[in-house]
């Protein structure tokens, strides 16, 4: 007999398909194995080696092993409640008794014993059962909580990257802009010592120049910051990147189209709401703990052994005893102490429930919020770069009148602003379209596969620790 609710994984209903999707992003069959390794799209090599060192050395995912094993180690703990306790013993003693005691003289005796106790709490309620149903789910809390730190990890590494990229990318278009913008500068000059111009003309250039020469060490500090921030995350110091990240150039860009696959897979695949569940389960193990305490206790105990009062005579026929118990309990009251650690457990259990809910609420709203920024960020690059397009016409045009005379230098640095703002306005689209789809694979818990060989792996693991 088992006291308390018996756990059934609760049925939540969610929509059949996603409502933002798009030729790149829509619904299909989701392919864990390839969700499991999203950064593999970007065809990247330094990201995958970034990838693969931020998972056996980054220092958040170490921490969350230990816990795992620390509460594969409570899980036995636990289960071993459930067995006889056996044990053996020798004992030797001298006693000497009391003149006063009327025996007239004192007296000296010497024993010497051996034993073999056992005893066993009989689980008749099953207390210790929901006790170790409740840390297996536990176990399993902590298992889908690595996944949930290697998830976020890789989705940081992998943003992390794609701003260090677009810093390099933002300073090579500034750089490009003070050659551009040296040479206008220079007609500007030599305009005016020809004296066709004033020399506001000269100092309005300079000014543009030196305003942009302005980003450059803002940008060189992001550089340095993200690489930082890289190493971090991997488990390294400082500057033990910069040859490796030097290495590649761009911002990576996915080369496949994306299926997503329907909510249902979400909840699935996503760590934190498998999480969720399990300390659902967990909880409701934990009513039963509390309600087998209102029934009665069993525990069997007995022993053998030797006893006598010379050594040569301890192994003997005579010498052995044997002795047997039955204990059995029941609280008759308590206070209501029993009752309201039922109406605890139950009160943890209904947060549980709501918790999981919200996880699953949240899971949902993060993928939509991520489908609905990666369709319109592509839309947005796709305008700014036109713009740029046309603004690179616009500034050559208006380069060219300048140094024929035609236009004023306002003319021109409108021009130069508008297409450095586009510029610049491109690269950063660039890099949120390929963070978006770093967070659409995040919120659809990619970066580990439920696959047989991980189980297989976990089991040969515990088999091992045992």
């Amino acid at each position: 007999m088992t006291v308390g609710p018996d756990y059934t994984q609760p049925v939540v209903s969610t929509p059949e398909n996603w409502s933002r999707t798009d030729d790149v992003v829509k619904n299909g069959s989701l392919d864990p194995v390839a969700l499991g390794q999203w950064w593999q799209i970007f065809c990247d090599p330094v990201l995958n080696d970034l990838m693969c060192q931020a998972q056996q050395s980054n220092l958040d995912l170490k921490q969350a092993d230990a816990r795992l094993r620390q509460a594969r180690a409570q899980r036995r703990l636990t289960g071993a409640d459930q067995s006889p306790k056996v044990s053996i013993g020798a004992t030797a003693g001298r006693s000497r008794s009391s003149e006063k005691t009327g025996a007239g003289s004192s007296v000296t005796t010497t024993t010497y014993g051996n034993s073999f106790d056992a005893s066993w709490e009989i689980d008749l309620f099953g207390g210790k059962r929901r006790a170790t149903e409740s840390a297996e789910a536990s176990l399993q809390v902590s298992r889908e909580a690595l996944r949930d730190v290697m998830v976020s990890l890789l989705a940081e590494v992998g943003l992390n990257y794609v701003e260090y990229r677009s810093a390099q990318v933002r300073l090579a278009v500034v750089e490009s802009n003070l050659i551009a913008q040296t040479e206008t500068y220079n007609l500007a000059v030599w305009r005016q010592q020809a004296r066709l111009v004033s020399q506001l003309d000269v100092d309005q250039a300079r000014v543009v120049l030196e305003q942009t020469r302005a980003e450059v060490p803002s940008l060189r500090t992001g550089i340095h910051q993200s690489e930082h921030q890289l190493a971090f995350l991997l488990g390294v110091a400082p500057g033990s990147l910069t040859e490796r990240l030097n290495t590649g150039a761009g911002i990576p860009a996915p080369f496949q189209q994306l299926a997503i696959g329907v909510p249902a897979d979400v909840l699935r695949q996503r760590p934190d709401v498998r999480e969720a569940e399990r300390k659902l389960a967990a909880q409701t193990a934990q009513i039963g703990v509390a309600t087998a305490s209102r029934y009665p206790d069993l525990t069997l105990s007995g022993s053998i052994g030797l006893d006598a009062l010379a050594f040569g005579d301890l192994y003997t026929a005579g010498a052995r005893t044997a002795q047997g118990f039955l204990n059995a309990g029941l609280v008759l009251f308590d206070g209501g102490k029993i009752r309201q650690e039922i109406a605890i457990q139950t009160a943890l259990q209904e947060e549980a429930f709501a918790a999981y809910e919200s996880a699953v609420l949240q899971a949902l709203k993060d993928v939509e919020d991520a489908l609905i920024a990666c369709t319109d960020e592509r839309a947005r690059r796709g305008a700014l770069q036109d713009a740029v397009t046309a603004g690179e016409r616009a500034f050559k045009l208006a380069r060219d009148k300048y140094a024929a005379g035609l236009v004023d230098y306002q003319t021109v640095l409108s021009a130069q602003q508008s297409l450095l703002s586009a510029q610049s306005a491109l690269v950063s689209s660039h890099a949120e379209v390929t963070s978006n789809t770093i967070r659409l694979y995040k919120s659809l818990g990619g970066g580990w596969t439920p696959s047989l060989g991980n189980e297989v792996q976990t089991k040969h693991q515990e088999t091992q620790e045992q």
